[in-house]
């Protein structure tokens, strides 16, 4: 695999990765929230850092196999991924919060 298709691949993993928290209505992807309600944004919110460390965890072992070391980075190489992160989030966002129906429960609130 070249190069260029290991940051392809990378950049696909961390679409679907900050993507997840959305989809999924179990918290931390094992609980489910109590009846009647759903997960709420500050869950979503944990979930999405707690994914954003694992891509970089994952990122810098397949820069230790292919450069044979991690290179250090900054504070602001940190914010800038973070915040492309985010961004790669914001179709899971717009179908969980702006798409998708909201579901009813019993009272007929929302």
């Amino acid at each position: 695999m070249g190069a260029d298709a290991g940051v392809l691949l990378l950049l696909a993993i961390a679409f679907t990765m900050a993507n997840l928290p959305f989809v999924f209505d179990r918290i931390l992807f094992v609980r489910k929230p109590p009846a009647g309600a759903r997960k709420g944004l500050g869950w979503r919110f944990v979930e999405l850092v707690l994914l954003y460390f694992f891509v970089g965890a994952l990122a810098a072992v397949i820069e230790a196999q292919s450069h044979g070391r991690v290179y250090e980075q900054g504070w602001a190489f940190y914010a800038t991924t973070f915040c492309l992160f985010v961004v790669f989030a914001f179709p899971g966002f717009a179908w969980a919060y702006l798409w998708r129906p909201a579901r009813h429960t019993p009272e007929g609130r929302a």
